[in-house]
């Protein structure tokens, strides 16, 4: 399968510091985004520690005999066991976490992961659709019934995580396989594009630029001229043959 991908971050307008964290393997085999939260060390660490750590499990354990879920769910897990003992050596960041969304291409088969409110969309014949489900208070009221969708879309508490990484309690790492053709295109990003820039407009704009470079752009900017209310990461990954 041969793909073209790029990604990049962004600080955005109002927050001094960067938060967020990306990394992709340079033979395209994964990708992450992280975003951190817990104060402007405790955030940035622990995006850090969880991008550094999965991509080093995920390096360590790719020839094994391991399945891609359980390959994904031990870096997702390693992860977060650094991040816990970050914590317990450093009571300075003892409230940091992150999210993290992963996208694997191994042994002719294609897995995503998550944990948090970073995204993964799928664009596909002009459609975006997203993959990833949202680990936040809000997306779990709604899958319930107990809030409408206008109702969530403004509420005080759409931001707060139910699940993240640098928690004793991480029960919930979903694994799951990808289905992807050619001139399919996968978007990583974490929530300060998706909190300014809605579905549509994301859609259009991979409708639009057929480079991953020049959607990129053109999401950050939209994303700035919307207000750059976080940090902004993306990566994109053209699904080529």
């Amino acid at each position: 399968m041969k793909i073209l991908f790029t990604g990049d971050t962004n600080p955005g307008l109002i927050r001094k510091n960067n938060q967020d964290s990306y990394y992709y393997d340079e033979a395209g085999r994964f990708f992450i985004v992280a975003d951190g939260m817990g104060g402007h060390a405790g955030g940035e660490q622990a995006s850090r520690i969880a991008t550094d750590k999965i991509q080093f499990c995920l390096n360590e354990y790719w020839n094994s005999d391991m399945s891609c879920e359980q390959l994904l769910k031990t870096a997702f897990k390693q992860a977060n066991q650094c991040i816990l003992s970050d914590q317990f050596n450093n009571p300075e960041r003892a409230d940091m976490g992150t999210t993290a969304v992963v996208v694997i291409f191994r042994q002719n088969q294609s897995w995503c992961g998550h944990v948090g409110d970073s995204r993964l969309y799928k664009f596909r014949a002009g459609q975006l659709t997203q993959i990833s489900d949202d680990h936040t208070w809000v997306a779990r009221a709604l899958k319930v019934g107990d809030l409408t969708e206008d109702q969530a879309k403004n509420h005080p508490w759409r931001h707060v995580l139910s699940q993240c990484l640098g928690r004793k309690d991480l029960y919930n790492i979903e694994v799951q396989s990808l289905d992807v053709q050619q001139g399919d295109r996968l978007l990583l990003c974490s929530d300060g594009l998706t909190e300014e820039v809605k579905d549509p407009l994301i859609e259009s704009c991979l409708a639009e630029y057929p480079t991953p470079q020049a959607v990129i752009n053109q999401l950050i900017k939209e994303a700035l001229e919307a207000g750059g209310s976080d940090n902004i990461t993306i990566i994109v990954i053209n699904i080529e043959s």
